[in-house]
């Protein structure tokens, strides 16, 4: 018995465009044709088809199918591959059915990067933003270390940062920016890179700097841009001098005896 295209996809459990791309591909043969050009597959291109079908529903790739041979022993290093690739995608389902279950729970938030789940209540709605950016730009290590700065935090600390009015004035913005300071000093003297973490930025330093430029400028205003300006530059005064205190010339050990 010969079966038409439409009549071998359906034995097959697949599509007429699927039989026809395995044509294009090389990896069906086409039958012969009758002499009104119908074609007429046989028992061998089912068996073949069905072949095909079996090892794409194992995940393997059509280019490494091209080079099996279907009728024999699938090569080991074929099949070592799709069970690799197999691997990590179920870990990260696993991943993804966990935190699923969490934010159903409550437990958990979608608007932080992975592994901030826990510090999302102690963080404002635009420092929330703001690391799922900073996420896409900064290397692991690098957020591994934001991770711990901020659970090094009191949970209140940025409480007058976040509630800080438009119109703000000059000695209410300097005096908010010398509180923030020493604790953004002290993370300046803790990680060193943070005062040139290019080597931390996969996309590029422009690309990195352009975008969080960008992101901060919506997120933040404009009372509260000026305050991150003060209390950076003083947190960097101050950490220099913690790591390179100026000597005191007092105690140089030099006698005033001549």
């Amino acid at each position: 018995m010969a079966w038409s295209t439409r009549e071998l996809a359906g034995l097959a459990a697949t599509t007429v465009n699927t039989v026809r791309h395995y044509h294009r591909s090389g990896l069906l043969e086409e039958p012969n044709r009758t002499s009104n050009g119908y074609k007429q597959y046989g028992a061998r291109h089912l068996v073949r088809l069905l072949q095909i079908c079996r090892l794409r529903d194992l995940s393997i790739p059509l280019a490494q199918i091209e080079s099996m041979d279907i009728g024999g022993e699938a090569p080991a290093s074929a099949l070592l591959a799709v069970d690799a690739d197999l691997t990590v995608s179920i870990e990260r389902l696993k991943r993804a059915r966990a935190e699923i279950r969490a934010i159903l729970a409550g437990t958990t938030a979608t608007d932080v990067p992975s592994g901030f789940e826990h510090l999302a209540d102690r963080l404002s709605k635009p420092e929330r933003s703001l690391m799922l950016v900073v996420s896409q730009l900064y290397d692991e290590s690098a957020m591994a270390d934001l991770r711990t700065m901020i659970e090094a935090e009191a949970e209140d600390a940025g409480v007058e940062f976040d509630t800080l009015p438009l119109d703000a004035d000059e000695a209410i913005r300097q005096q908010l920016a010398e509180a923030l300071a020493p604790q953004l000093a002290q993370h300046l003297i803790d990680y060193r890179w943070l005062t040139d973490p290019k080597a931390h930025f996969p996309k590029g330093a422009r690309v990195t700097q352009e975008t969080l430029r960008e992101t901060a400028v919506e997120l933040y205003s404009k009372s509260q841009l000026d305050v991150l300006a003060r209390a950076s530059a003083i947190a960097t005064e101050l950490a220099a001098e913690s790591i390179n205190p100026t000597s005191d010339p007092n105690n140089l050990g030099v006698s005033d005896d001549r």
